[in-house]
């Protein structure tokens, strides 16, 4: 989507926050069955490209759903 004005500064901060969230939140995660011996590094990445994955797709979801809203609003 292409975001224009004012949303790319809302559409930066919203892709944040929701990445900040998702971390917060898979922090609950039991991961230490997960987890081989010697491959922790490894892991600290995949958690942290997991985090930026899923809190990208639902930020962009949100911002879809605000923008078509405000779309609406104007017809």
């Amino acid at each position: 989507m292409v975001y224009y004005g004012n949303q790319q500064i809302f559409a930066i901060i919203s892709h944040v926050l929701f990445i900040m969230m998702t971390f917060w939140a898979m922090e609950s995660l039991y991961t230490r069955g997960w987890i081989k011996k010697n491959f922790i590094p490894q892991a600290r990445l995949l958690f942290m490209l997991l985090s930026i994955a899923i809190g990208y797709l639902v930020s962009s979801f949100f911002l879809e759903i605000i923008f078509m809203a405000q779309s609406v609003g104007r017809f």
